[in-house]
C-alpha cells in the first residue's frame, strides 16, 4: 500500500502527528510520505508542494516571520484556491500514484485531498484536528472555501479526532457527521526519548537546580505563558520555572519574571525532552482551551507531573491520579504547584502513575499500530 499524508508545514503540532503516521506506516512495511509545503527535515521521504505564492500558508500564526505566513482561515477566497491548487497538482503528480490519503486539517488542505483523491481514484481520511477548525467558530475561513471544507468532511471515508472534545464540541456543532465516521487516536509519544529519571547531564549543561517548574511552548497570549509567569509568584521561593521557546512576549515576560525563572528560548529536541524529563513539574495555562496538548502526554511518558488550566481535551490526558487541573486563574495554578513542590511524595506518586498511564495510552508505536489498521481495512 503507497500512503501519502498530506499537512500544511513541517510543524510541532500536526507535522509531528503526520511524521509519526509515516513513520508507523513505513515500520509496518508500507510505502509513504509526507506531502506539505516547505522545506522537509530529511528524516523521512518528503514530497515538497511548490507554492504559487511566497506567502506560507499555516494553521494558526507561529512565533516568527509573520510577514510571510498567513492562517488560511483569514485567507479570502482567490488566495485559498491558489493554495489548494498547489496542493492538488503536487498530489496528482506523485508516481507512483497513492492508495490513499490521508490528509490532516479541515482547511485548504482538506479539499485538496478531496480533489486530489477523486482524480486519482481512491480513498482518503481526513485527521482534523482543533487548531483548524476552531476559527470557524469565530467566522474563520471565506464562506464559499468552508462549504467545499464542509464537503470535503463528508465525503472522507473517515475523520481521525484527538479526543472527545474535539468530535463533540469542535466538529459535529458544524458539520454534523454520524459518530460511526470518526476515529479517536491521540497524539502519540516515544517513550523512549521521555525518560523519567534522566535528563540530569543536561539540566547540568544548563546550570539549571535539581528541583525546577518547566513550561515548554510559543511565548504568545493565546499558549499564556503570561499566566505561568504570574503563577510562579507562588512559588518562587520553592523553585525556578524554566521555559522553552520563543515568540513576541519574550523580552515583556523576561522583564517581569525578574529572578523567578529564565528563558532558554528553542533548544535542540533531545534538549527539551531531557529537561522535561528532569523536571519536578511541568505547568502550563493557554488562554483558549486545548484540544489534546502533546505536552502533557510528554510529561507523563517523562515522570513529570502536570499542572494545567482544566478545560478543553486535556482532560483527556491529565486525571487526578497523575496530575492536577485547576481553576483558570494564575494564583490557582501557583498555589496547586506549590502544593505539590511542598510533598513530594505525594509527587512521585503522581509521577508513577503517569508513567503507566502514558505506557497504555500515549504509546506513538501502539498508536501508529491502530492507525495502520484502520486504515488497511479502508483501502
Amino acid at each position: 500500500m503507497n500512503v501519502v499524508v498530506v499537512t500544511l508545514n513541517r510543524g510541532r503540532g500536526s507535522g509531528v502527528v503526520a511524521r509519526h503516521q509515516v513513520r508507523a506506516l513505513l515500520a509496518r512495511g508500507h510505502d509513504a510520505y509526507l506531502v506539505h509545503s516547505g522545506e522537509g527535515s530529511g528524516e523521512l521521504p518528503v514530497h515538497e508542494v511548490a507554492l504559487s505564492l511566497e506567502v506560507l500558508p499555516v494553521h494558526e500564526y507561529l512565533p516568527s516571520e509573520h510577514d510571510r505566513q498567513r492562517p488560511v482561515s483569514t485567507m479570502d477566497a482567490e488566495m485559498a484556491d491558489w493554495f489548494i491548487g498547489d496542493f492538488v497538482a503536487a498530489l496528482r503528480s506523485l508516481d507512483p500514484a497513492p492508495d490513499l490519503i490521508i490528509g490532516h486539517h479541515a482547511n485548504i488542505t482538506a479539499v485538496a485531498s478531496q480533489r486530489a483523491a477523486e482524480h486519482i481514484g481512491i480513498p482518503y481520511v481526513l485527521f482534523v484536528h482543533g487548531t483548524g477548525i476552531e476559527p470557524r467558530h469565530h467566522g474563520g475561513y471565506a464562506d464559499e472555501i468552508w462549504d467545499r471544507i464542509a464537503e470535503a468532511m463528508w465525503e472522507a471515508s473517515g475523520i481521525i479526532v484527538t479526543t472527545e472534545y474535539v468530535r463533540d464540541e469542535l466538529v459535529r456543532p458544524i458539520v454534523d457527521l454520524p459518530l460511526d465516521r470518526f476515529r479517536i487516536i491521540p497524539g502519540g509519544v516515544d517513550l523512549d526519548a521521555y525518560q523519567p529519571g534522566t535528563g540530569d547531564e543536561v539540566r547540568r549543561r544548563y546550570e539549571l537546580p535539581e528541583s525546577y517548574v518547566i513550561s515548554p511552548g510559543a511565548l504568545t497570549e493565546l499558549k499564556g505563558p503570561q499566566n505561568v509567569v504570574a503563577a510562579s509568584e507562588e512559588y518562587a521561593d520553592l523553585a525556578p520555572t524554566i521555559f522553552l521557546g520563543d515568540g513576541d512576549l519574550r523580552e515583556s515576560l523576561e522583564t517581569e519574571i525578574g529572578d523567578r525563572g529564565r528563558f532558554l528560548g528553542y533548544v535542540p529536541e533531545a534538549d527539551k525532552e531531557a529537561l522535561i524529563s528532569a523536571a519536578s513539574i511541568l505547568a502550563a495555562a493557554p488562554e483558549k482551551l486545548e484540544h489534546f496538548g502533546m505536552v502533557y502526554a510528554e510529561a507523563l511518558a517523562a515522570g513529570t507531573v502536570p499542572v494545567a488550566y482544566d478545560g478543553g481535551g486535556v482532560g483527556a490526558i491529565v486525571i487526578p491520579e497523575v496530575g492536577v487541573l485547576t481553576e483558570r486563574r494564575p494564583r490557582a495554578l501557583g498555589a496547586a504547584v506549590r502544593s505539590l513542590l511542598e510533598r513530594p511524595d505525594r509527587r512521585a506518586s503522581m509521577a508513577r502513575a503517569g508513567r503507566l498511564r502514558a505506557d497504555s495510552l500515549f504509546d506513538e508505536r501502539a498508536l501508529g499500530d491502530q492507525l495502520v489498521d484502520w486504515v488497511e481495512n479502508i483501502v
